[in-house]
């Protein structure tokens, strides 16, 4: 009935367009982001699907007894027992929406590595898994699955693991294929990561794209301040290096898909500086949180804009030519983030790299609201740098190819 009743609701004769650029634009929506306080709360209806391609519901887990996919959230993610059935609305989006694909990722940092270890090591549990995914992915009429497996050969795997995701995904295509559903996966940019986890080369064929998880380079896991997520470095650590990397070991650049953090690392200077500051300077294991995220060492952009922009807090604004990315500090106070420019630069990047275009970790933690435009005589605008992301593509296209863009995304937009 409810079904019924939701879908009377939804003219589906008004139709809207998505980005026309040709590219890819991965939206990352981290499930439990309705769960934060005041304006940090973002729901489904919160999502602006004309500024992607791609919308990935994140997360489900591994159900280790049936080899399936498991909802992590019944009541937020299912209709069962007067659920929110944020799957259901997710997909629905579509009616409206008819460019947009929307997948289901499974796993994430806090589902771990050995259960999936444990299942991609067996054939008869990788076959029973693969049958399973299919069933749960059309159940609930997602367009596909996204392996976020955090990571093959780290955090209790094996290094047999490296071998055995391959053979998963190997299967995965081979009955996705079938039923015409899409198989993505993010990887870790890092090259430690890269090495022990990821058959480059073998998984890019069955892989319909491959998102690069270009940020955490640096947190306070360091012990001093760095950039989140440098396009470029005098060591690995950078976007730059990760992507060519990865097209060294035989991805095509066709596949890959850079990723572009939406939100900061934020760090504690261990002593206040009369000095410019720079990155790099010493700092704590414990960085500070955001209002609405909570988490140590973390900020939304959502945040990051506020904080900023809130003369009171005296925070002071600098670009670090190296990493090519702004940095900002308020006492022993330090945000390393990305803004439009950082994003306009990393998004030139991935254009002349001939990538497939770029994603967002995660739409949840950009302005969404468009409160960082208000005040001040300024325009409103709201999702300011998954604008910035799609502009910055087409004029990018325009510069190294001098293509003709259709209407639709512009760059008044």
């Amino acid at each position: 009935m409810r079904d019924v009743l939701q879908k009377k609701c939804i003219n589906t004769s008004i139709y809207f367009p998505g980005p026309t650029h040709g590219k890819v634009v991965v939206c990352y929506l981290g499930s439990w982001s309705v769960y934060r306080v005041e304006r940090g709360s973002f729901t489904i209806e919160h999502l602006d699907p004309s500024l992607c391609t791609h919308v990935i519901y994140s997360f489900a887990g591994l159900d280790v007894k049936e080899d399936s996919v498991r909802a992590l959230d019944p009541w937020q993610d299912l209709t069962e027992e007067y659920g929110k059935g944020g799957y259901q609305r997710i997909t629905m989006l579509r009616n409206m929406y008819p460019h947009l694909k929307v997948t289901l990722a499974i796993g994430g940092w806090n589902e771990g590595s050995s259960n999936y270890s444990q299942l991609a090591a067996s054939p008869i549990r990788r076959s029973r898994f693969v049958a399973n995914s299919v069933d749960f992915i059309k159940k609930y009429h997602f367009d596909g699955l996204d392996l976020d497996w955090e990571f093959p050969g780290k955090r209790g795997g094996t290094p047999d693991d490296k071998l055995n995701f391959l053979l998963l995904v190997k299967e995965l295509r081979a009955a996705y294929r079938k039923h015409n559903l899409l198989l993505t996966a993010a990887f870790g940019a890092g090259k430690d990561t890269i090495d022990g986890a990821y058959d480059v080369e073998g998984l890019s064929i069955y892989l319909d794209y491959i998102h690069m998880m270009c940020y955490d380079y640096h947190g306070t896991w360091d012990r001093k301040t760095g950039a989140n997520a440098p396009l470029r470095s005098n060591d690995v650590l950078s976007v730059e290096y990760s992507i060519n990397y990865m097209i060294k070991l035989g991805a095509p650049p066709t596949k890959l898909v850079m990723g572009i953090p939406l939100y900061g690392r934020t760090f504690i200077l261990e002593e206040l500086s009369t000095r410019k500051p720079q990155l790099g300077a010493p700092a704590g294991n414990l960085g500070f949180k955001g209002p609405y995220t909570g988490e140590n060492g973390f900020m939304g952009y959502n945040e990051i804009c506020k904080e900023l922009k809130n003369a009171t807090f005296g925070w002071e604004t600098y670009w670090d030519d190296e990493s090519r990315t702004p940095f900002a500090v308020s006492g022993t106070k330090l945000i390393s983030y990305d803004n439009e420019q950082s994003i306009a630069e990393k998004v030139q990047f991935a254009m002349e790299k001939g990538l497939a275009g770029a994603m967002v970790w995660s739409i949840d933690t950009d302005d969404f609201h468009g409160d960082c435009s208000e005040g001040d005589n300024e325009e409103f605008v709201n999702f300011p740098l998954m604008r910035c992301i799609n502009k910055s593509i087409i004029q990018s296209l325009r510069d190294i190819e001098n293509v003709v863009i259709p209407p639709g995304i512009s760059d008044e937009s």
